[in-house]
């Protein structure tokens, strides 16, 4: 009796034994069928201890099931090169999950798909600019403009040699004009500033072409201030112009140089414009922080005409004419010094005449150099007495 117990408790522990191993090994079976991520083994040596996390759904049924240490290829780049398919690509393929090589690489692309070359084949192209371009008016010697002249009625002579080559010559009637009108509404001008205002608001309205040109009003005493930015609307032009109060010192410079660099320098153009500044001010500045002569010479760097309207009625000479007549002459412009008020209205009229007589010419100089040196230019008119050129006296040389 005893001997039959044992022998039936040795089987019991058997048959559990076997048990246990066959629910061991289906258990081992079932989690090697789970899928693992591509960077498990490196989460596992980087993390103290593994995050509970709910059970991953079976994977479908495969022939030949993924191992860890062959993970499929994770690609963090959502920019796909044309004509790819990853889609198609099989999972454990290893081959060709590896990187390419570099002659083989896939070119990269934009974010619309276009193929980008490599970076050896993007290639920055500088052109330096050798040609110069002079805006000038011609007179006769009753002070009268000259429309009518031809190329061959011209000379250029840049920086004391002849130019050898002339690029181009036309007039300038049907090129596109871009205006700054600066006003002076300092103290020393409000006597007389809504006479001004008027005669500048007529001066835009019979100027600016719409869908053509292009003005902007910028009034200044110790600052300047845009009153309208560049536009080809003559009413908000004037809105611009009549919304100037007069106040405060006077920062002319200032606003003669912040026109040039910040505005006209900057303004967007598809091709060839005139540049030209109105300046209505007595000429007395007591605020700036750059010179007369920085003042000039960044309108000269910007290719602009000045033109100056004095708004001093004394009759007599003043310093601030003198002052005005230098910034004209230095930019091939012309200073106008009233001697009524009524006047202002007259010279806004000549200086319209004027943008509308204009020549350009365009020519390349015998031995240009990117240096950034001041170079001096003259032109000549030949084949008829008595004529008269007026132009800005130089530039300065791009730098490279």
């Amino acid at each position: 009796m005893k001997s039959r117990t044992a022998i039936l408790f040795i089987g019991v522990l058997a048959f559990g034994s076997f048990g246990l191993f066959v629910g061991a090994q289906a258990q081992d079976a079932g989690q090697a069928e789970l899928p693992s991520a591509p960077s498990a083994s490196q989460q596992q040596s980087q993390a103290p201890a593994p995050r509970q996390t709910a059970p991953s759904p079976p994977p479908p049924e495969t022939s030949s099931p993924q191992t860890p240490s062959q993970p499929a290829p994770v690609s963090s780049d959502p920019v796909k090169p044309d004509g790819a398919a990853t889609s198609a690509q099989p999972a454990n393929d290893t081959g060709k999950s590896q990187t390419p090589k570099t002659g083989n690489a896939p070119k990269p692309t934009s974010p619309e798909g276009t193929i980008l070359e490599d970076d050896e084949s993007l290639t920055t192209i500088r052109h330096t600019v050798n040609e110069v371009n002079v805006v000038f008016t011609v007179t006769d010697r009753h002070g009268r403009y000259v429309k009518d002249l031809k190329r061959e009625n011209f000379k250029v002579i840049d920086d004391s040699k002849p130019a050898p080559d002339i690029r181009s010559f036309h007039a300038e009637t049907n090129l596109p004009l871009e205006v700054g009108l600066l006003v002076d509404a300092s103290n020393s001008v409000r006597d007389r500033f809504k006479f001004e205002q008027q005669a500048a608001v007529e001066f835009l309205n019979q100027t600016v072409r719409p869908k053509y040109d292009e003005a902007f009003v910028v009034g200044f005493d110790v600052t300047p201030e845009v009153t309208q930015d560049f536009t080809d609307n003559t009413e908000l032009l004037s809105v611009g112009v009549r919304s100037l109060r007069p106040g405060g010192g006077t920062a002319m410079y200032d606003a003669l140089y912040f026109a040039c660099r910040d505005k006209l320098m900057k303004a967007q153009h598809n091709g060839p414009v005139r540049r030209a500044i109105i300046l209505l001010s007595d000429g007395d500045d007591n605020q700036s922080h750059v010179t007369r002569e920085e003042a000039i010479e960044m309108a000269q760097r910007a290719d602009v005409i000045v033109y100056t309207i004095s708004t001093n009625l004394s009759g007599a000479g003043h310093h601030g004419d003198k002052v005005l007549e230098r910034i004209a002459d230095a930019t091939g412009g012309r200073a106008y010094v009233p001697f009524q008020i009524t006047e202002v209205a007259n010279a806004f009229a000549a200086i319209q005449e004027e943008l509308r007589s204009q020549y350009a010419i365009s020519y390349k100089p015998a031995d240009f150099a990117t240096d950034g040196r001041y170079r001096s230019v003259e032109i000549l008119a030949q084949g008829q007495k008595g004529l008269r050129v007026r132009s800005r006296h130089g530039y300065f040389a791009p730098t490279q």
